[in-house]
């Protein structure tokens, strides 16, 4: 398994040459909270990503428009 280092200069630090500092800050908030976070699983979720946690675990809808 790749470290978190490694995956961000993979990603995002070696994708473009950016022009500012803010523009690579909003880089890598971003990659982390829409990418990273979303994919990785999560000790505090029983070992699953979180969108894996939502489908296990939210209510079904169609029995919420009944």
């Amino acid at each position: 398994m790749e470290s978190f280092w490694a995956l961000l200069q993979k990603n995002v630090l070696n994708a473009q040459q950016w022009r500012t500092r803010e523009d690579l800050h909003h880089a890598i908030v971003f990659w982390i909270e829409h990418t990273y976070n979303r994919r990785r699983r999560q000790r505090g979720l029983g070992r699953l990503t979180p969108v894996e946690f939502e489908l296990a675990f939210a209510p079904d809808a169609s029995v919420q428009a009944a």
